[in-house]
């Protein structure tokens, strides 16, 4: 009986559910800052724009769209479902990006 209390514990901790992380990726310039994210499904992903022009982080299949950030402004965007999700700056296209989630 002594030996199934640790058993138990140990099983306990194995259901509780893992925390979410945040990832930032600031818009630079005219890039993504990292231009590609790894990240877990239920993890959340912050655009920060600190750059002077107007930009938006556009999911290529409407997954996602963060709308225009001015100078300052962010925008979180919670991942549901493992696979890759590319984007864009739809101000400017040559700006591009990758979310991966497993």
């Amino acid at each position: 009986m002594l030996r199934a209390i640790p058993f138990a514990a140990a099983l306990a901790l194995l259901s509780v559910p893992a925390l979410a992380a945040d990832h930032a990726v600031e818009i630079r310039g005219t890039s993504f800052e990292p231009d590609v994210v790894a990240v877990a499904v239920g993890d959340t992903v912050t655009f920060v724009n600190t750059n002077r022009a107007v930009h938006t982080a556009t999911a290529d299949d409407g997954s996602f769209d963060t709308g225009r950030l001015k100078m300052g402004e962010t925008a979180t965007v919670t991942v549901e479902s493992a696979g890759t999700a590319t984007f864009k700056c739809t101000v400017h296209p040559g700006m591009r990006g990758r979310i991966e989630a497993k």
